[in-house]
């Protein structure tokens, strides 16, 4: 992997693969979504645009906070690495997501690594100025720190389901939330189609569980039904059976 150690090295706020931090882009990043077009200028003035490769590393868990990001386009994975390698996958993020704000928040060190899964580009706005943009803005605070409790919820669901939930019933909820749009029963309709290819490699780092045990489950899966897998694509034929499979 690539360091992305300058955050801000080669960008000005021009000139990134024609890339600018426009307040139109902002304006559809959920966490700016009720600020006013002045107010989206004003921040768009203090963000850079900075290219990222595939496989490069934003920061490390232990990094100093720096920085907070907004993904213009391509993927990012933000990940914890056990010291023999293995990889979970705390969250994804797409293009309108965000990322490195909670370092700037308490001060302290890097939680987690984020990683370029796809190309692409983010803006970045520094930490002083990350602050006093939620000090100005306390709508934004008040929004951030909503978005930051569904973090703390969602890992505190990640260590429920390790230590309680064997691996195909982890594999089932991962599916599931992938699959995105629900219906009033929370779950999606028959024949969803993963909007990405997983690899199992990923899907492991995902549940939890080694590339051989993700590949067994999947098979059962298949065998069961439960849904189609084709050269990575899933898509979830009985989404109801697999919801069974976590309880």
């Amino acid at each position: 992997m690539t360091s992305g150690s300058d955050p801000t090295r080669g960008a000005g706020r021009r000139g990134v693969a024609g890339v600018r931090a426009e307040p139109e882009l902002l304006a559809q990043v959920g966490l700016f979504a009720d600020l006013s077009s002045e107010e989206l200028t004003g921040l768009a003035a203090l963000m850079r645009p900075r290219p990222y490769a595939k496989d490069e590393v934003v920061y490390l868990k232990g990094d100093p906070g720096t920085a907070f990001y907004v993904i213009v386009s391509g993927r990012v994975k933000i990940t914890l690495t056990s010291p023999d390698g293995k990889e979970l996958i705390l969250r994804r993020f797409g293009p309108g997501g965000f990322h490195g704000e909670l370092a700037l928040l308490d001060d302290e060190p890097r939680s987690a690594d984020a990683i370029v899964t796809e190309a692409g580009v983010q803006l970045v706005l520094q930490r002083d100025a990350f602050r006093r943009f939620l000090h100005e803005h306390p709508v934004v605070a008040t929004t951030l720190l909503a978005t930051v409790s569904r973090y703390l919820r969602s890992n505190a669901d990640l260590i429920q389901d390790a230590t309680f939930l064997d691996v195909p019933a982890r594999l089932a909820r991962v599916l599931l939330d992938l699959a995105g749009d629900q219906d009033a029963n929370g779950l999606p309709k028959a024949g969803a189609v993963l909007p990405e290819k997983m690899k199992q490699g990923e899907l492991a780092a995902l549940v939890g569980a080694t590339r051989e045990s993700i590949n067994k489950w999947l098979g059962s899966f298949e065998r069961q039904g439960l849904i189609a897998y084709d050269k990575g694509q899933i898509t979830l034929l009985r989404p109801a059976g697999l919801k069974q499979r976590i309880y």
